[in-house]
This record gives structure tokens, C-alpha cells and sequence, in this order.
């Protein structure tokens, strides 16, 4: 049995800026883009990566949450501890260059970890933690 990474959902507050944000700056490609109830799911990922994607999605379509509970996602997407994804790169240093180049919020510069790996750390407009490892 095989099982894969399909996708993988990461909230958005500004589905204009999102795209941009992955399409402009990150180098994704745009794969699909759904609007239903004036809400908007955006599918993203890499060119070379046809099988995996990111699903940028609005969290007030989430089911079953609350008021409350949307208040809350609203918060932590604001202080940027919602949501987050780790990605990989052989050029750490090119990428890093090229999203802070895009005004990309940089969290971390690229840094050799204690754990024996070398990454860096950017927030999307969305807040969401983005976290690029260097694939040696």
C-alpha cells in the first residue's frame, strides 16, 4: 500500500493577497480556484510537484465553528500561531533572498538548528508560519 501527501490546508483571510503571495513571491502555480457563498479556496503548489498541493481556504467556512471559535482563529492568525507548514529547498540561501526580496515577513534568517538541520522562517499575509529547510 502507498499512500501520499495530496494536500494540505493552510487558512487565508485575503484570497488576492494569498495568490500573489504563493504564485508572485513563493513560485507556486495557481491549480485551482473555487468561489462559493463569496468565500474563496485556492489551490497552490510547486511546478514540478503536480501530486501536492496547498489548499489556502477560509477559516469561517470551517463547520461547526463557533462564533467564538471564529474570533479566535481570527486572533491567532493575527499573531501568526494558527497555522503553519514546512517546506524544502536546495537553495535555502536563493530562496531566502528571493521572499525577502518579496517582502515576505521574515521570522528567521537561514540558521544551522541544533536538531542538524539549517532553515529559515517567513510569515505569509495570512500569518501562517512557513518554514523552509535545506535538503542536503
Amino acid at each position: 500500500m502507498s499512500i501520499t501527501i495530496h494536500a494540505s490546508f493552510l487558512p487565508h483571510d485575503d484570497p488576492n493577497t494569498s495568490v500573489a503571495f504563493y504564485r508572485d513571491t513563493v513560485g507556486f502555480e495557481v491549480r485551482n480556484d473555487v468561489a462559493y457563498r463569496g468565500m474563496r479556496w485556492i489551490t497552490v503548489g510547486p511546478p514540478d510537484q503536480p501530486g501536492t498541493s496547498i489548499v489556502l481556504y477560509p477559516p469561517a467556512a470551517t463547520p461547526g465553528v463557533t462564533e467564538d471559535e471564529r474570533r479566535t482563529i481570527a486572533e491567532m492568525m493575527a499573531k501568526g500561531t494558527f497555522a503553519s507548514i514546512n517546506l524544502a529547498t536546495a537553495d535555502l540561501d536563493g530562496t531566502f533572498e528571493r521572499l525577502q526580496a518579496g517582502d515576505a515577513e521574515v521570522v528567521q534568517e537561514p540558521t544551522e538548528q541544533p536538531y542538524g538541520i539549517r532553515d529559515c522562517a517567513f510569515r505569509d499575509p495570512a500569518g501562517n508560519l512557513i518554514r523552509i529547510q535545506e535538503l542536503r
